[in-house]
């Protein structure tokens, strides 16, 4: 007879709680926070990609309702990455020094699924993939993500069901490109905004996800700035310094271009 479901069996607590292992002698305190908040960082990107996948279904569905629903709930877990870092921030330099040697080539960097984030959004890089093992679920993940069309793709596809005059050519892009600003694109986007409030709306809740991205962004490097300084970062990345070059930039460039012209 089969064990009755427990919240711990559902769950699988026993399992979860098992994977946090220290590689510092003691171990150091802090490591089990380090530990902790980034396994944390990684189950809210998978939920993160797991929604936006979900808007680009519902975009596809010409289903804008759902669609708004879900970008709120992305906003409400991009409120939680943010504040997550307060808590990381409680770890002092030193206390951070004591075990950092032990995370050896390990880097936040190689995350893929923050790399898929990435490519979902439209920053796509055909040399991601490649830093991944050939074989891994993760860069099969990263080459699925580099091919397949990205969340902007599948609004401007809403957009020109909705009778909107997206120019072909921001339709039948290559899909492996960045997304990069189109004037033609921001002149359709002034209309919408002039004539469609509903989808106005919908606009509106994507610039909040650019922005509340980028605040991550920001309050991630202040954090590397706080911790390490000007530092490298652990891998050899080039820590704050890299960091700070991406703070503008924006997921959906038309969508900002547009706002001196509204």
């Amino acid at each position: 007879m089969d064990e009755a479901l427990t919240y711990g069996r559902y769950l699988r607590i026993h399992d979860l709680l098992s994977l946090q292992e220290p590689r510092s002698e003691g171990p150091e305190h802090d490591e089990m926070l380090f530990i902790v908040i980034h396994q944390v960082y990684e189950l809210w990107f998978k939920e993160v990609l797991h929604e936006l996948d979900y808007v680009v279904r519902m975009l596809a569905a010409d289903d804008p309702v759902r669609a708004q629903h879900t970008l709120k709930r992305v906003l409400t877990i991009l409120k939680v990455l943010v504040a997550q870092l307060d808590v990381l921030e409680t770890m002092t330099p030193l206390e951070f020094l004591s075990f950092r040697e032990r995370l050896e080539a390990a880097s936040g960097f190689q995350s893929h699924q923050f790399r898929e984030l990435e490519a979902l959004l439209g920053r796509k890089r055909a040399d991601v993939a490649g830093r991944f093992p050939e074989g891994s679920p993760g860069r099969r993940n990263l080459e699925r993500r580099y091919h397949e069309p990205t969340l902007w793709d599948a609004f401007l596809g809403h957009l020109a069901r909705r009778g909107c005059a997206v120019p072909a050519h921001a339709l039948e892009r290559d899909v492996t490109r960045p997304v990069e600003p189109d004037e033609a694109v921001q002149d359709v986007l002034v209309e919408v905004y002039r004539s469609d409030p509903a989808t106005s709306l919908l606009c509106e809740r994507l610039v909040d996800l650019d922005e509340g991205l980028q605040e991550w962004r920001y309050r991630h490097m202040k954090m590397v700035e706080r911790t390490i300084g000007s530092k490298r970062g652990t891998g050899g990345s080039a820590g704050s310094t890299y960091l700070r070059t991406t703070l503008d930039s924006a997921v959906f460039p038309d969508l900002w271009a547009i706002r001196s012209r509204l």
